[in-house]
């Protein structure tokens, strides 16, 4: 059953979690594009995760206007919330993965890259556990914010505004992982024409050269934005291989 949980970010503003709980050790925190028609789309990748015997929780973080660090705050607070909770949503704390589709895929990536304090953080209890995921799922990713042909400018601009190309870099969690980011799942299809799959096999080479324990799908064949695949020729095996991968990982 979902439950919808309205939080203060650390910065004091309202962001909306919804859960679903099956009362299993493990969890995935989905990253939904800011408003609430977007969270109810994740909805089908939660009730996915519940069939298999995995938690849920729909993060509906802010999106442009806000700029960073806002959406990072929200992410941050979203694992903090759930691992603050875990007794009560009977999950454990050391178990908690976060996923993401496209730009919400490069915000589960710099969740699990970026490490530095935020000015907005530190505020109460909950922000003094750990924001770093145990795992990262990318569907799909942006990674690179610079880089013409390769890059989502888009997604930069909208994350960065004015201060893209002093930031991207900065940013990129291609250039930004290091030994403390965790194992992570990545697909991607190899046509994608909205973002370049080279994104996703760059992020992959990253972690290879820090020997991240890492699991990456390249479909020949398949656009953007395909969510579960369902019906879709070889694309739609992703899923399997999710769960066989969250439940090959007990921590």
């Amino acid at each position: 059953m979902m439950q919808e949980t309205t939080l203060l970010a650390s910065d004091n503003t309202e962001i909306y979690v919804h859960s679903w709980c099956v009362d299993e050790p493990k969890a995935v925190i989905l990253l939904a594009h800011g408003m609430a028609e977007h969270s109810m789309r994740y909805a089908g990748f939660a009730e996915f995760l519940n069939a298999n015997g995995i938690a849920a929780f729909v993060c509906q973080y802010r999106v442009s206007p806000h700029r960073f660090p806002l959406p990072l705050l929200d992410a941050r607070r979203a694992i903090r919330y759930v691992r603050a909770n875990a007794e009560s949503f009977g999950i454990d704390p050391e178990q908690v993965y976060m996923m993401g589709s496209s730009a919400g895929g490069h915000l589960t990536a710099l969740s699990s890259t970026y490490f530095e304090p935020i000015e907005l953080e530190n505020t109460d209890e909950i922000d003094k556990l750990s924001c770093i995921p145990n795992g990262q799922i990318l569907c799909y990713p942006v990674i690179k914010l610079l880089g013409k042909g390769i890059a989502h400018l888009g997604s930069g601009k909208n994350l960065l505004g004015e201060m893209q190309a002093e930031m991207g870099e900065e940013l990129s969690p291609d250039l930004i992982a290091n030994e403390k980011t965790p194992k992570a799942f990545i697909w991607h299809t190899f046509e994608d024409p909205a973002v370049n799959v080279i994104n996703a096999l760059d992020y992959a080479k990253k972690l290879r050269t820090l020997q991240i324990p890492t699991e990456l799908h390249v479909y020949p064949y398949g656009g953007h934005g395909m969510g579960l695949a369902e019906g879709r020729d070889r694309v739609e095996e992703w899923p399997g291989h999710l769960i066989s991968w969250l439940k090959m990982h007990e921590k």
